[in-house]
Formats: structure tokens, sequence, C-alpha cells
């Protein structure tokens, strides 16, 4: 029996990677200019990291986390999101106290068991960007302009952003009691998961999808009408540079997002080209995380993004070219000279392949037009005989005749646009 991809899970093939190395380049290009740099953590943490950190009542922690036991006993956990483990790590190195602008970023995989869907798997990868230790309204709107600049970057046209502010321990705690009131009052009109989030996580309901709780829900407490003073502020002045740099959104009350970690702003960047699962990118201010890790009394804000349903929302791309040049020995004595004409071209950045099985020269040329060669080196037995390779321009259909001791410096200055003095030069 064929042995398949697990359910929920998917391959990245090579024709697909041109649009993955887009929106990998765009991260590490983009975030830089903004001051944050690459953290990397282990794709496993111990449970009780995700349990404290994201919230048991969660549908993450409570439905979705791969959950083992170690054969030392201890519970470990594939992470499902990245902010967590980021925030151990910088309680754990105490980057708090060595980093001048704690702002990082993440690419990498992350792992839930959620019911597979377009653009949605159970082993999915996130770019994941985080900032700590400031409190001013400035860094949430700085994030979100980020988050906007690379979705552009990536190449996502049509986008709206959605915010909402859900308050901090000083006011949301009262509106949850508020709202777990309405929602009581309601009873068993709620679908069978907000009747348990009555309990849990009051919150979550305004996230509801099910279509015969919409009404129910519209009609419940917002949050925008219990916040404290100093939370209203903090989300009039969002707004208000939000507008000084010409971002449009859209308020929404019911944006609460799925992690107990956040605290006042809040938001989503969504795309109509996804349906009804029409988020593409979300974050937040989680300024108690960090405190509640272990660490000091650290604010923090960041967004993460799914890659699978980012590249299905940019343009297509075609595959990547797989050789500028394709060299095609056809003589038993040519094999060393094409040897030592890849070597020369790869080590000055140029990508060469060969055929390496002695096929006839259509057979070879067939061969570098899909591989999308600009270049063919050809080296028969003519050729060896007058000591020079031909070369044929596959976008020009001309070929021409270069010594066997020039080519290499020829075909370097033709696609790098130097000599091969200057390239070693340059090296």
């Amino acid at each position: 029996m064929t042995i398949k991809a697990v359910k929920g899970t998917h391959d990245i093939l090579p024709d697909e990677m041109a649009a993955w190395h887009r929106i990998e380049r765009a991260a590490h290009d983009l975030f830089r200019r903004y001051g944050y740099r690459e953290i990397r953590t282990p794709v496993f943490e111990e449970t009780e990291l995700f349990a404290r950190g994201i919230g048991a009542e969660t549908d993450i922690v409570s439905k979705e986390m791969y959950t083992f036991t170690d054969r030392d006993g201890s519970t470990l956990t594939l992470r499902p999101e990245a902010t967590a483990g980021i925030v151990r790590s910088v309680i754990e190195h105490n980057l708090t106290n060595t980093d001048a602008a704690l702002k990082v970023y993440a690419l990498g995989p992350m792992f839930r068991r959620e019911r597979p869907q377009k653009g949605r798997y159970r082993q999915f990868h996130q770019v994941d960007v985080e900032a700590f230790g400031i409190k001013s309204p400035s860094i949430d709107v700085e994030i979100i302009e980020m988050a906007i600049a690379y979705l552009r970057a990536c190449g996502l046209g049509a986008w709206e952003l959605v915010i909402n502010s859900v308050g901090d321990a000083s006011c949301r705690p009262a509106y949850v009691e508020t709202l777990r009131t309405a929602l009581r009052a309601e009873g068993s009109r709620l679908c069978a998961d907000c009747q348990r989030r009555v309990e849990t996580n009051p919150l979550r309901v305004l996230d509801c999808k099910v279509p015969e709780d919409q009404a129910i829900i519209e009609g419940l407490p917002r949050i925008s009408d219990h916040l404290c003073a100093d939370c209203r502020d903090h989300f009039a002045e969002v707004k208000r540079q939000l507008g000084l740099l010409g971002i449009p959104y859209t308020l929404s009350h019911r944006l609460v997002r799925g992690l107990d970690y956040y605290v006042r702003t809040t938001f989503e960047v969504i795309s109509r080209d996804l349906g009804s699962q029409n988020s593409v990118l979300g974050g937040g201010r989680y300024d108690g995380l960090v405190k509640e890790l272990g660490g000091p009394d650290l604010s923090g804000i960041g967004f993460a993004l799914g890659m699978e349903r980012l590249v299905m929302t940019i343009p297509a791309m075609e595959a990547e070219p797989r050789c500028a040049i394709f060299v095609a020995a056809l003589a038993p004595g040519a094999l060393d000279h094409a040897l030592r004409l890849q070597r020369d071209l790869r080590g000055a950045g140029i990508p060469v392949l060969m055929d390496h099985e002695g096929r006839g020269l259509k057979s070879q040329m067939k061969r570098a037009d899909k591989l999308g060669a600009r270049y063919v080196a050809i080296l028969g037995d003519d050729e060896l005989a007058k000591a020079e390779w031909t070369v044929r321009d596959m976008k020009e259909s001309t070929q021409e005749s270069v010594a066997l001791d020039q080519l290499a410096g020829r075909l370097i200055e033709r696609i790098l646009g130097v000599t091969k003095q200057d390239k070693h030069a340059v090296d």
C-alpha cells in the first residue's frame, strides 16, 4: 500500500517554492528596516508554557494541541503558535537587559489538530513578529503599518484592516461578567460550543460563526462601552495615528482574537479572496504575558500570519528557472572540460546543470529548454577538434563558437555584467 502524507499535512513542491521564497525574502528585508531581528525557538516546549501563556480554556489548548509524554515522564507539546515560545526565550536569556531595542521575528512550522480546510493545515507555517517593552500607542501603529507593508511587499492587493480594543485588567473583568450574565439569559438558544464558553471563556462567543447565533451576539453588550479611561485614550490615539499615516481601518466590537493574553489593541487583516475564513493576519497587545510566564512586567505586541494562506492570496508566480547554463558534454573527452566549466560558473554564483548520462544532443536540448536554461554550452567531437565550445542562446535562437578556456569568463561577463577578473576581485 502506498504511504501518503498524514491528513492535515501537505508537501510544498519545488514548483510552488517561488511564492514561498518571495514571502520569506520580503520578511527578512522589510522587518530589518524596522529594526527587527530573527529568532528561532524549538518546535516543542513544555506543555505548561502554552497552558499558562495561551490560556487553559482556549480552543487551542483544550482541543487542538499535539501533546505527548516524553521518556522522562514530562509533558511536551508541539508549538501551536510562536509568541509563548519567544517570550520564554526572552525571559530565559535575559534579552530585556541585553537588547537595546527588543524587536524580533520568526518563521517556521506550527502544529494544531484542527479540521483541515482551505489554507488551514495541522502542520502549517507562520511569520511571527514581536516587540517588547514599549507601552506607547505608537508601537501599536508601527506594528500595524509594518504588517500592511509586508502584505503589500508579498503582492497582496485587496485587503481590509479591522481593529478593536479588548480592554485590560482594569476594565475587562467587569465586562466579562456583564457579558456572561447576558449570555446566561440566552441559555439553550446558543450553539453547544458557545454554551460551554459562557462559563469558560465568554469573549470567544463574540467570535462564533454559527449562523443561528449571530442575531443573539449582535445584541450582546459591547466592550467599547465598558473600557476604562486609560484604554479609551490608548485606543483613541491608535486610531488618530492610523489616520495620520493614511491607513484605512474598520472597527469591530467582535474582534477579540482567540488567545487569553491579548489586551487593548487587537487587529486583523482580511482578504475577500479567501471566502468565509478570510483572515490573513492577526495580532495585538499582550502586556501581561511576560510577567505571567515568570519574567519582568514588560509590555508586548505582535502579529502572526499563516504562510499557506498568504501564498493563496498573492498572484501566482512562475517557477524559478533551474539553471542559467546547461552543459551538453557529447563526447567522452568532453567530460573534464564540462566539469571545470561547471565549477568556474558555480563559483561565480551562476546556476549550472549538465547531463550526466551521455544522451544525444536533441534529448539534451529538450531538457535544457524544460529547465529554463538561457544558454547551452555544447562540446562534441567537432568542438573538441577545434578546441572550442558551441554556445546556443535559447532566448535569441542564435549560436556562437568560443574557445575552451574563454567560455567561463564570457558567460560570467554576459550573465553577471562583470569580467571574470572583476568577479574574482569582488570575491
